[in-house]
């Protein structure tokens, strides 16, 4: 039952990323999409424009990552080192990306916890399987 909360988690975890890639690589110029990141106007929404394209990708990443290690894990079983490694590494970095984004002020604590929340609950269960 543990095994497949933590893979339920993993889940929703790495389909949260990819929608912040979507966000963030996609719909970033879009005044709806800018405004939720706290992007003040259209000229800002331009010049940062490269930067969150690279910042979705990486969220991308570590969602496919996550998403092979679900694959490896209900083909091969709970034992299976390759995806149980997978998934703790990709679970484990994006918690790590919501931890640093609290460090970059306090503003940032909701969407740190938004990012970091099934990741880290995803992470324990995977730990405790």
């Amino acid at each position: 039952m543990i095994g497949t909360l933590a893979l339920v988690f993993a889940g929703l975890a790495a389909l949260l990323h990819v929608y912040i890639f979507v966000l963030e690589s996609v719909r970033w110029t879009q005044p709806k999409t800018w405004k939720v990141f706290g992007i003040a106007d259209q000229q800002t929404a331009d010049a940062t424009r490269p930067m969150a394209y690279n910042q979705g990708f990486y969220n991308l990443f570590l969602a496919v990552g996550a998403a092979i290690g679900i694959v490896l894990w209900i083909v091969n079983g709970t034992g299976d080192v390759a995806g149980r490694t997978l998934l703790l590494f990709s679970l484990g970095s994006m918690l790590a990306a919501a931890l640093v984004l609290v460090t970059s002020g306090r503003k940032y604590l909701r969407p740190a916890s938004i990012q970091g929340t099934l990741p880290l609950v995803g992470l324990v269960l995977t730990l405790l399987a």
